[in-house]
């Protein structure tokens, strides 16, 4: 073979450094996460680390359930039954784990927090973009709703994205209108039964979040008392109060209620 016709080697691929290597530590930015709990009480208080990072690990669940809420919208949009009833169930573990997360705060003395409290400012867990838009994206649109969204000044866009999409509620009429059934035909014919499990896993979301409120509730009033304000200022527990009884699903509530009454 001539000089001309011979073929240009290909460079070899670098090779990667140990910069470049992706381990436990970097994958999860595990440097940067842990500097991210900064105690503000001066002389730093014990119980401080409990309290940022219960909040802070509830806000990283918060962002995963949004992101598996567009997933379920997303499959209830194209009319995919058995593929939302699989993201549902996903989503209700992960609002369990949410919950599970309040026992380590029921450790939390009401006399130990009085000592840290004043370190908070104004914050409050009422001022949960995340949260807010958990609400949003559930189904919440009562008026009283959306002028305790306006409390806190400008709605946030996330809020906002999440009040323009349909509700879990529509998105599950749709698709028992793309099937041709009626709620009651859910419940009532047995040939309907992926639609009623997946009716059954929607109702289960809303009583897992109700739990989270219910047991937010005792934890507030536990630590603070039930009729002291909330940090801020806010209602504290008897806003919070309120809230146990909202529902996202009223119509299947009201269905399903109609085949046990005599």
């Amino acid at each position: 073979m001539t000089e001309k016709n011979r073929k240009p080697q290909s460079a070899s691929p670098a090779k990667k450094t140990a910069v470049d290597e992706v381990n436990y530590s970097s994958y999860l930015a595990l440097d940067e996460l842990l500097r991210l709990q900064r105690p503000r009480s001066k002389p730093e208080h014990p119980d401080e680390l409990l309290f940022i990072i219960v909040h802070q690990a509830s806000e990283l669940w918060f962002k995963l359930i949004l992101h598996e809420l567009s997933g379920l919208i997303g499959l209830l949009e194209a009319k995919d039954t058995l593929g939302a009833l699989t993201s549902v169930r996903r989503v209700n573990a992960l609002v369990n784990i949410v919950t599970g997360q309040l026992s380590a705060l029921e450790t939390l003395p009401p006399q130990r927090f009085a000592q840290f409290r004043g370190y908070l400012g104004t914050s409050s867990g009422s001022q949960s973009v995340q949260f807010r838009a958990i609400e949003a994206t559930s189904g919440m649109r009562d008026p009283h709703f959306l002028e305790v969204l306006k409390q806190h000044g400008e709605i946030a866009p996330l809020v906002k994205n999440a009040l323009s999409r349909p509700t879990l509620q529509q998105l599950y009429d749709d698709l028992l209108i793309a099937h041709n059934v009626t709620l009651e035909q859910v419940y009532a014919e047995t040939n309907q039964r992926p639609l009623q499990m997946l009716a059954e896993g929607l109702l289960e979301y809303e009583q897992g979040f109700a739990l989270w409120r219910f047991l937010h509730v005792q934890l507030v009033e536990r630590i603070i008392g039930p009729a002291t304000s909330g940090t801020g200022g806010t209602l504290g527990s008897k806003y919070l109060q309120k809230t146990i009884s909202q529902r996202f699903f009223p119509k299947l509530w009201e269905v399903r209620s109609k085949f046990f009454k005599g």
